[in-house]
């Protein structure tokens, strides 16, 4: 999990045979209106990337800085503690 200055950003990946399959996002800012936007708008974007890239490697969603710095992060810490 990763705070941002909205709140906290959770992901979750599945892999198969070594390959990012799938990313859920677990948690999410949700506190205003506009973080559950900012949400609906960037995560797809960046779980694309993800599935793309294979890697934490992958640009912000301009608009969701923050959103995008939490997912990355989160991102990176499940990458870090898979075997």
């Amino acid at each position: 999990m990763a705070n941002t200055a909205y709140g906290p950003v959770q992901i979750q990946l599945i892999e198969r045979s070594g390959k990012i399959v799938k990313v859920a996002v677990l948690v999410q800012p949700t506190n205003t209106l506009h973080d559950v936007q900012i949400g609906e708008f960037a995560f797809p974007k960046l779980i694309s990337e993800t599935l793309a890239a294979q890697s934490s490697k992958i640009d912000a969603v301009s608009g969701a800085t923050y959103t995008s710095a939490g997912y990355v992060k989160s991102l990176q810490s499940a990458l870090d503690k898979r075997s």
